[in-house]
């Protein structure tokens, strides 16, 4: 397939109107949606939106490609906008950005569409291309150069692809990875190769984009490298490398840093990997992050779970609070049929699959097995999501230690490693210490917790009902916000669902109420901020906090709290009524089934975010465009 078969007319804009990171991004979106190929815009922006958190895609040389992989894309398409000005975009480089490429990548996207979006990734590392589309002047001649050099490109991909050969000169290994693996995978992939030319170095990189993996890197190829560079955002196989040179950096700097990283290669000025059992891959943590990590990793997993099991429950209840009761006089079969499925198994999936994730996190796929067995422990055991959580940390690490134990071990037996001495041992070892030392003293804990909650009075409830909504206003999305989450969804796998009722309403503040802010408030926000507070409607219906960060990051000082000012009071407003809430996401979706009135659940939600609004708008000064 042709770049240009994704790429069409109407989807071009040969000078944007944007001067900013955020409206170049609305500009594309916008043009893609009228183009047809989106299915939701407000989805599609919030996962463009969702992968620039996690890193810039503004690369740097002059280029930005926004982009994402996700179900609201109708059909697979290419944005292009240029800015001769320049713009802002956060770049690598820190220098404006004037080529915009947003790829549109539909989540059922086959290997054609994903490996023709990469191919442009790697035709705009030429600077010559890049030229040449800063100057043209039509729709069609930006489609006539892209399909020129598109040919070369395909011819040039059999080259790339050759495995690496026999020639004397020093030969480096290199990985890339990005968490979406559609641009910068192989970006990073093609500036590596193409410096190792320049250097006159053998390299050969293997790419883990969305279309699996490509070019593996071969065990006896391994053995012959002088170093392997792995430039990575997200989880590749570590294990393959120990007792080499590894060089380990994000998927940026294998697009920026290349020839210093090749360099540190050939001087192998990097430390021989041990594979300890944290086969994480990319830039090295921060000192704290690995827990958080792998916290997330397994309340991600989780979370379909809980979803999907919880909304099941919730439904159930809506014929009768006992209607799942064979013995109740309310009984109704359907009842029991979802609390049956949601409850009994959805929600019995919930604890170890926690801990399974949280181990494999730590230990990779040997953690997986006795952190499963450890949850499940924990499970049925009655020591909860607490105990899910130790079992999880407690598998990973156990098996971090056997990798250590067995690694003396003659080569010839490590293939039994994985399939017969980490299971045995891991399960055995972590089964041991739950039986023994973790179920019994946190079935205790937890039992004093759910006693201290259904004991608390009107005023103590309030306090943690405040509590765990200003946590969610905090960093809207970040450790604090996933912490208040985790605590109600712990809350909902031991029956008390009035928690979890104040954390939703406390994230749905923030973006309702800078939404209402830029509404009645408009003098106090330029013409793009009030269009991104339309965008926040949604969002804040919808439970998503993260739509406020823009507002919060551009005046941290007034937006910030003011957010956890209204967010706080709608939280402690849902303890003073009294409500609950059995399912962990959906926002205004799942208010039919809260336990107590969902018109004094929605009144908390907008007394709250009218309080945010007024002091936004009291706060901040009037602007100018």
């Amino acid at each position: 397939m042709k770049i240009t078969e994704l790429l069409k007319k109407e989807t071009i804009i040969l000078q944007l109107a944007s001067s900013s990171k955020a409206t170049v991004i609305d500009e594309l979106v916008n043009q893609l949606d009228a183009a047809g190929r989106l299915a939701d815009k407000d989805a599609f922006k919030e996962a463009i939106l969702a992968r620039e958190a996690q890193s810039t895609t503004g690369i740097g040389e002059g280029i930005a490609i926004p982009h994402a992989k996700t179900s609201a894309v109708r059909i697979p398409a290419l944005a292009f906008g240029r800015s001769t000005a320049g713009i802002d975009y956060e770049a690598l480089d820190g220098q404006p950005s004037h080529l915009f490429f947003m790829i549109a990548a539909p989540e059922g996207a086959n290997n054609t569409h994903l490996e023709t979006l990469s191919r442009l990734s790697m035709l705009l590392m030429d600077a010559s291309f890049r030229e040449k589309l800063l100057a043209v002047n039509t729709e069609e001649e930006v489609l006539a150069l892209i399909d020129l050099h598109d040919q070369d490109e395909e011819e040039e991909e059999v080259i790339v692809e050759a495995p690496v050969t026999s020639s004397g000169k020093m030969k480096i290994l290199a990985v890339t990875a990005c968490p979406t693996g559609i641009a910068h995978t192989y970006m990073a992939a093609d500036a590596l190769k193409k410096k190792a030319d320049e250097l006159g170095v053998d390299m050969k990189v293997e790419t883990n984009g969305s279309t699996g993996v490509k070019n593996a890197l071969t065990a006896a190829e391994i053995a012959e490298a002088t170093a392997i560079i792995v430039a990575a955002d997200k989880q590749v196989e570590m294990a393959r490398f120990a007792g080499k040179h590894v060089i380990q950096v994000p998927v940026a700097d294998g697009i920026r840093k290349t020839e210093a990283l090749i360099e540190r290669a050939m001087k192998q000025d990097a430390p021989i990997y041990q594979s300890t059992g944290n086969e994480t891959s990319g830039q090295k943590e921060k000192q704290g992050s690995g827990f958080y990590k792998h916290l997330m990793n397994g309340v991600s997993n989780m979370l379909p779970f809980v979803v999907g099991g919880g909304i099941l429950i919730a439904i159930s209840f809506m014929f009768g609070i006992h209607a799942s009761d064979p013995n109740d006089p309310s009984y109704h079969p359907i009842a029991e049929a979802l609390n049956t499925i949601g409850g009994g198994n959805a929600f019995g999936l919930m604890i170890p699959v926690l801990a399974a994730f949280i181990a494999m996190s730590i230990a990779d796929r040997p953690g997986f097995a006795p952190g499963m067995v450890g949850g499940l422990m924990a499970a049925t055991g009655g020591a909860g999501f607490l105990g899910g959580l130790i079992a999880g940390f407690l598998a990973g690490y156990i098996v971090v230690g056997l990798k250590k134990v067995f690694n003396g071990l003659p080569a010839s037996l490590e293939g039994i490693k994985p399939v017969l001495l980490y299971p045995l041992f891991g399960i055995l070892i972590t089964g041991i210490i739950m039986m023994f030392v973790v179920v019994d003293p946190v079935r205790a804990a937890n039992e004093a917790l759910i006693g201290w909650l259904e004991g608390l009075g009107t005023g103590n409830l309030v306090l943690l009902g405040l509590l765990l909504g200003g946590m969610m206003a905090i960093d809207m999305g970040g450790p604090i916000n996933k912490a208040a989450f985790t605590f109600g969804i712990a809350m909902i796998g031991s029956g008390n669902f009035g928690p979890h009722a104040a954390v939703m309403a406390g994230g749905m503040v923030p973006p309702l109420g800078l939404a209402l802010a830029t509404t009645f408030f408009k003098s106090k926000f330029t013409k793009a901020e009030k269009d991104a507070g339309k965008t926040c409607y949604i969002m804040g219906v919808s439970f998503i906090t993260e739509g406020a960060i823009p507002f919060a990051a551009a005046d941290p000082a007034r937006v910030i709290p003011a957010a956890v000012i209204g967010s706080a009071i709608a939280g402690a407003l849902t303890m003073v009524f009294g409500i609950g809430l059995p399912a962990p996401h959906g926002g205004l979706f799942v208010f039919p089934v809260v336990e107590g009135n969902p018109f004094l659940y929605l009144s908390a939600i907008l007394i709250g975010a009218v309080v945010t609004a007024v002091i936004v708008g009291l706060m901040k000064k009037p602007v100018s465009e």
